[in-house]
């Protein structure tokens, strides 16, 4: 299944046709999705794959431990590959990290709507640069989490925009952010900074939307 999805016809309708035939296993997996590009199809492979192998088995490394599969061969022959994956820290959130956190669910190349939504992108890159900004409030702002986690964030984090608010709409639940169609970048910035804000302060009382 997971070789014909990544060699399938590079027809977006053909590739979701071979998706919807395998939709009970990838949504067992918690990886099904409708990519908006052929491409999108390599990172629900990858998430098939890390799912299949290391969840899916995650019995037997128990059970049999380091030696299943010879991983603690591996671990001693190449300590310095495995650290990322075996030894858990916290890094730094960066304007950089975060932004690559997010993927932005645009409108058809070429329209008025993907010119708009390209411009408040550009003010949403401005935005995780701005010294006054914390990324960690946007982070939890749109997931609920303080830090970025080892493994990928499920489902992933996305930007959409918001053409009926003039404020930023964060879901949890889902991982998103609606960003508001701001006319500048002194509006956009203000719309954000009263968004997280208020979404601290409800987190607070104990009243943080979860919708």
């Amino acid at each position: 299944m997971v070789q014909k999805i990544g060699d399938f016809s590079p027809l977006i309708m053909e590739v979701n046709y071979l998706l919807n035939c395998s939709f009970y296993l990838l949504q067992t997996a918690g990886c099904f999705d409708y990519p908006q590009s052929v491409e999108g199809k390599d990172n629900i492979v990858k998430d098939f794959i890390q799912w299949y192998i290391i969840y899916r088995n995650q019995y037997s490394v128990q059970r049999d431990g380091l030696s299943t599969l010879d991983v603690i061969h591996a671990l001693e022959q190449h300590p310095s590959v495995f650290r990322p994956y075996m030894c858990y820290s916290v890094d730094r959130l960066t304007p950089e990290s975060l932004e690559g956190v997010f993927k932005a669910l645009l409108s058809e190349a070429g329209s008025t709507r993907r010119q708009e939504e390209t411009r408040i992108l550009g003010y949403w890159r401005d935005y995780l640069l701005d010294t006054g900004v914390s990324l960690q409030d946007i982070l939890m702002f749109a997931t609920g989490l303080d830090s970025l986690p080892p493994s990928t964030i499920v489902p992933q984090p996305r930007l959409s925009f918001e053409r009926t608010s003039k404020f930023p709409i964060a879901s949890t639940c889902a991982n998103t952010i609606q960003l508001p169609m701001s006319k500048s970048y002194e509006e956009f910035k203000n719309a954000m900074d009263f968004g997280k804000k208020a979404n601290i302060s409800l987190q607070h009382n104990g009243n943080a939307p979860d919708h």
